[in-house]
């Protein structure tokens, strides 16, 4: 078996499953690095990463099958050894190793590695971006309002909450900038005003700025389903008050002596 690895031209392998004693000897004779008990996703990934092919028989074994990687050495990170696999050629997997003091830490920035990575398959599926900053929903929110002056009646005041709420946005950015709230929104309002539609907020010097110079985007998926989402509840809260209003205008008065003997509505319970 060894011999067979040996006469495909492979100088590293990677089982599943475990390997005999007698045959890791062999292998690490043979100068093979051998890993054993790998996972099967993990196994995957590896194929993935270096174009190799995952066999079960020995007897199909060929060079054909090898995948290619530029090094394979083993590091010991902390009380664990790792098996690095580095320099693939054209990589379909690979591996991001965060660290961190304490768990909090990690989960943190785990969090906002894989939010950061969906982000931009979104951006790259669909083809579309847009600046961020609050920019986008500001400029938005200035299309509604002129929307809301064509519309009149009650639908106006609807159209111009719905402007307000989507303000939120750059209002919060500020705020969590430690920025002056007032003079922030004033001063992008005017910016949109003059047509810098990509106006918004730079956290770090309190100023603005062009969002789409300046490379803050955001996919524009995010931004539909985020605005989409919102008002899918707000129209769903808006319904269930309707429901509560409606019924409560029929609703019997409560039988007398309901809550008698009890004031303040508390005594005689077990907390």
């Amino acid at each position: 078996m060894v011999d067979k690895i040996i006469n495909s031209g492979a100088n590293v392998v990677f089982c599943q499953k475990g390997i005999d004693d007698i045959a890791q000897h062999f292998l690490a004779k043979a100068g093979i690095y051998a890993a054993r008990r790998i996972k099967k996703s993990d196994i995957d990934k590896l194929a993935r990463a270096t174009g190799a092919r995952v066999i079960t028989n020995l007897d199909e074994l060929s060079i054909k099958d090898l995948g290619h990687s530029g090094s394979v050495e083993e590091k010991k990170f902390g009380e664990e050894e790792m098996t690095y696999i580095t320099e693939c050629k054209n990589p379909k997997s690979v591996t991001i190793l965060v660290k961190g003091g304490t768990d909090h830490v990690v989960d943190e920035v785990k969090r906002a590695i894989e939010d950061s990575i969906g982000d931009l398959a979104a951006a790259l599926k669909d083809g579309k971006v847009v600046a961020g900053a609050g920019s986008t929903e500001l400029e938005v929110s200035r299309l509604l309002k002129k929307f809301a002056e064509s519309v009149g009646g009650k639908e106006q005041l609807a159209v111009d909450a719905f402007a307000n709420a989507l303000e939120v946005i750059p209002r919060t950015l500020s705020e969590s900038a430690g920025l002056d709230i007032i003079d922030k929104m004033a001063e992008l309002k005017n910016a949109h005003d003059k047509g810098q539609k990509w106006a918004g907020i730079d956290v770090f010097s309190g100023k603005t700025r062009d969002s789409w110079k300046a490379n803050v985007i955001e996919p524009l998926r995010v931004k539909t389903q985020a605005i989409s989402a919102a008002s899918e509840v707000a129209i769903m809260i808006l319904r269930i008050d309707d429901v509560i209003a409606g019924s409560s205008r029929g609703s019997p008065g409560m039988p007398p002596g309901g809550m008698g003997g009890m004031p303040g509505g508390m005594e005689g319970m077990d907390m």
